[in-house]
């Protein structure tokens, strides 16, 4: 056998390797989101429940890059789109119609401006990249609750109470991107 042949079969080993590992990136990176909106604690005078998926969106994007981290919210809605029970309170199409369905729509693009962001080197940008991504899911769910109950509701009940949180779920974010961003990344890169 050729030198030629053996090295374009260990190409296309490796490369039907990495793309495996790229598919259970994503299909990993669906599930946490999933996992992260079992944990949903209600606040009082908001239809939109405390969830830790902006976590969860913001880490796909970080620790998969844009596209990866895309996919992978994708891949989350389409299994809600689906029925099967990964958002705060069920699944459905329907689901998406209700108070909470612009937060979820917004999700692929949050975690692909987080991934954009992700690969600068200095902290302060990459910190940028996480506000924004958390202002993108903001703007879709005050979009969608604007329709609903009007702007100024929306914003009350659907922004204002968890700005707080927000902050602590960038720094969490930004501190386990810093560990483990690079070697996750590399997958898609």
């Amino acid at each position: 056998m050729s030198q030629q042949a053996v090295t374009a079969g260990t190409l296309e080993h490796a490369t039907g390797g990495r793309r495996l590992a790229q598919v259970g990136a994503i299909v990993a990176g669906a599930a946490l989101t999933a996992l992260a909106a079992r944990i949903a604690v209600p606040l009082p005078g908001t239809v939109v429940p405390f969830t830790l998926q902006v976590v969860a969106v913001m880490l796909t994007g970080v620790l998969l890059g844009s596209r990866g981290g895309a996919a992978s919210q994708s891949l989350y809605l389409a299994a809600g789109l689906a029925g099967l029970p990964v958002f705060a309170a069920g699944g459905g199409a329907a689901y998406l119609f209700g108070p909470t369905g612009g937060y979820l729509l917004a999700f692929p693009v949050a975690a692909a401006v987080a991934g954009h962001f992700a690969t600068r080197e200095r902290i302060a940008v990459r910190a940028l990249g996480l506000v924004l991504a958390v202002a993108v899911i903001h703007l879709g769910g005050m979009a969608w609750l604007s329709v609903i109950a009007g702007a100024d509701v929306a914003f009350a009940t659907g922004v204002a109470p968890f700005l707080a949180g927000d902050v602590l779920k960038i720094l969490l974010v930004l501190a386990v991107g810093t560990v483990l961003g690079g070697r996750s990344r590399q997958l898609f890169g």
